[in-house]
C-alpha cells in the first residue's frame, strides 16, 4: 500500500461528542472558513467541524431519507442531495432550507426498480436517486441523477430546469451511474462516470469533450487549480451482484492528476482498509485553503453491514499537508510538482 507522500494521514480526526455517531460519513466539503461540513447517515445529518475536528454546530434532522452528496458554492450555501428522497436541497450556512429541486419521495420514471443501474429502461427528468452537485461561476447547478437515471441536469440558480444530457450505456455522453460532478476554472463539466470507470468531460452545454479511463470507479473529484484530487472506489467494495472486478484490480484510493488526467500520485489501495491512509470506500473528497485533505468513506453501505470490514472502520480521515516538504516530487516524476 503506498503512503501519501506528502501528507500525514488521521482517521479518528474527527470529535463528536459522547454519544453521537453515524453509520457513515457519505459526504465531506469546506467553506470558506474552512470550516468541513460532515453529511452522514446517523443522527446529526449535517455535522460541522473546525479544522481541529471539534464539532461547532449541527442541523438537519428529520430532513432527508438518505444521505448522499454536498456541494458548498462561492457564497457557502449548501446543497444536499437526498438520494431515495429524490431532490436537492439548498441551505444557508445555519442551515435554514432555502430551495428545493424535485418532488421529496417521488422518483421520475425511469423504469428502474432499485439502486442498481442495470434495472434502467430509459433516460428521464430529474430525479431518481441524485446523486451530487456542481456550481458553475454564474449559479448555474449541474446535477448527476446516478443510481435510478442517467444524466446530468443543468438549472439556474434559482431552480428553473435549462435542460439534460445522458442516457444509459458506455459510448460518449453516456453513463452507468453519474456519481460525482465538478466544473473546473474554464466551465468543463467533469463527470465520475462510476460503473464506466471514467471520468468524462463536457462543454457547459453537455457536449462530450473527452474521457479519462484510467480511473478506478470514481465516486467524486475536487478541483484547485490546475490539480484534481479523486475518490475512487475500487474494485473491493460495493461490486454489484453478478460484476466481476478486472485482474490485478486495485482497491479504494486517492489519486491527484493534472489537467490531462494523468496520475501525479496515489495512495490507499484497499489491502488495509480501517488503517491510516488506506481506504475501503472512497466517496467524497474535499481540500482546504491549507491544501489538507477530507476523504469520507461509505464503510457500512459498501460491505461494513455484510462483515467485509468491522462495523466500526472509520468513515472520515484527514490527510495534513507536510509543511516541511510542500513541493515534493510526484511518484515517478522527475520534476517537483506543487500541489496547491
Amino acid at each position: 500500500m503506498p503512503l501519501p507522500l506528502h501528507y500525514s494521514a488521521d482517521n479518528r480526526w474527527a470529535k463528536p461528542p459522547g454519544g453521537w455517531s453515524w453509520s457513515e460519513a457519505t459526504a465531506v466539503a469546506v467553506d470558506s472558513r474552512d470550516r468541513v461540513h460532515v453529511f452522514n447517515r446517523g443522527s446529526h445529518p449535517v455535522i460541522v467541524f473546525d479544522r481541529d475536528g471539534n464539532v461547532l454546530s449541527s442541523w438537519g434532522e428529520g430532513q432527508f431519507t438518505r444521505p448522499h452528496g454536498i456541494t458548498i458554492a462561492a457564497d457557502d450555501s449548501i446543497f444536499l442531495t437526498d438520494d431515495m428522497g429524490h431532490a436537492v436541497k439548498k441551505f444557508s450556512p445555519d442551515g435554514r432550507l432555502l430551495l428545493t429541486l424535485g418532488t421529496p419521495g417521488q422518483p421520475s420514471p425511469t423504469g428502474a426498480a432499485s439502486l442498481d443501474f442495470r434495472t434502467i429502461r430509459n433516460a428521464a427528468g430529474p430525479f431518481h436517486y441524485p446523486t451530487n452537485v456542481a456550481v458553475a461561476a454564474n449559479g448555474d447547478l449541474y446535477i448527476s441523477d446516478g443510481y435510478g437515471n442517467a444524466r446530468i441536469h443543468r438549472f439556474t440558480s434559482d431552480g428553473r430546469l435549462l435542460h439534460s444530457w445522458g442516457e444509459p450505456g458506455s459510448g460518449p455522453g453516456q453513463f452507468h451511474i453519474p456519481h460525482g460532478i465538478a466544473i473546473d476554472a474554464a466551465g468543463i463539466v467533469y463527470v465520475a462516470d462510476r460503473e464506466n470507470s471514467r471520468i468524462q468531460l463536457f462543454s457547459p452545454e453537455g457536449e462530450c469533450l473527452r474521457e479519462w479511463p484510467d480511473v478506478a470507479r470514481p465516486c467524486q473529484l475536487a478541483i484547485v487549480k490546475d490539480r484534481f484530487y479523486v475518490a475512487e472506489l475500487g474494485y473491493r467494495a460495493g461490486m454489484w451482484p453478478g460484476v466481476a472486478a478486472p485482474a490485478n484490480a486495485v482497491g479504494g484510493r486517492v489519486t491527484i492528476r493534472d489537467k490531462r488526467g494523468t496520475i501525479l500520485d496515489w495512495w490507499g489501495g484497499g489491502d488495509n482498509p480501517g488503517t491510516p491512509g488506506d481506504f475501503f470506500a472512497p466517496h467524497d473528497i474535499s481540500i482546504d485553503s491549507h491544501g489538507d485533505i477530507y476523504v469520507a468513506e461509505v464503510t457500512f453501505s459498501a460491505g461494513g453491514n455484510r462483515g467485509a470490514i468491522p462495523r466500526d472502520c472509520p468513515s472520515l480521515q484527514k490527510f495534513t499537508r507536510r509543511r516541511d516538504n510542500p513541493n515534493g516530487a510526484s511518484r515517478g516524476a522527475t520534476v517537483r510538482e506543487r500541489w496547491i
